[in-house]
């Protein structure tokens, strides 16, 4: 009896060898929260320190222009970061103010004459004038639509925004409808102004805020589709 169990004790097959866990090492976890941690510090970081040099730049040029009777650093053992933007604020603050008055418009009035005999003077005024009343004061559909346009060959489709509609000696050469179309670089350090027919854009169901998006990561941030998605009529029979 006693060799017969032995016998059975001698033909159990040996047990199987337990499989090496696969986890994560820790070199790859360390690399993994490294990333996650820049992930998640570089937006606030970049933005922070754009930020800071903003108001950095605007304090040099802004605090040598403060009376010292009127700076509140000269009776602080301390500098005060921003001072020159509260400055630029306020002052930009009182002077539309006075400019919204009868004696702002009558100066406001008498220095565009002065600076409509200038010859060259005039043009550059004239053109900032335009551009920030078109961006600030939102009198046109400037930067409303954005659209594709077969550029710079055809076949390939580039990111433009409509400006406006083209001159009037720009229409005259083209029955069609004639928009002005601008075309930016990625990232926009530059950019192309054409006129384009109107039939000949796609107009994107986009932002301008999810366009210049596009265009500032060159292509990395893409923006959602607003647009829901289409079931199959087969899904829906199964659901």
């Amino acid at each position: 009896m006693t060799t017969t169990e032995e016998h059975d004790a001698d033909d159990t097959p040996p047990p199987h060898p337990r499989p090496p866990r696969q986890g994560i090492g820790l070199m790859a976890r360390l690399r993994a929260y490294f990333l996650a941690g820049v992930l998640v510090t570089a937006p606030t970081a970049i933005t922070v320190y754009l930020a800071w040099w903003i108001i950095s730049w605007i304090d040099g040029w802004v605090r040598p222009l403060i009376p010292a009777a009127y700076n509140p650093e000269q009776f602080l053992p301390f500098t005060i970061p921003g001072i020159g933007l509260v400055v630029v604020i306020i002052v930009l603050t009182l002077v539309g103010a006075f400019a919204a008055g009868y004696v702002g418009r009558l100066v406001l009035r008498i220095g565009e004459g002065a600076f409509a005999r200038m010859p060259v003077v005039r043009s550059v005024y004239s053109a900032v004038k335009q551009i920030m009343e078109t961006v600030l004061a939102n009198k046109s559909s400037a930067f409303r639509e954005v659209v594709m346009i077969e550029y710079p060959r055809k076949g390939l489709w580039s990111l433009g925004f409509i400006t406006g509609p083209a001159h009037p000696e720009v229409q005259r050469t083209n029955p069609e409808e004639m928009v002005n179309v601008f075309i930016p670089c990625a990232p926009p350090t530059a950019g192309y102004m054409v006129f384009v027919a109107r039939r000949e854009l796609t107009v994107l169901d986009m932002t301008v805020e999810d366009g210049l998006k596009l265009v500032v990561s060159a292509g990395i941030v893409s923006p959602p589709d607003r647009k829901p998605r289409e079931v199959p009529v087969a899904e829906r029979m199964r659901a």
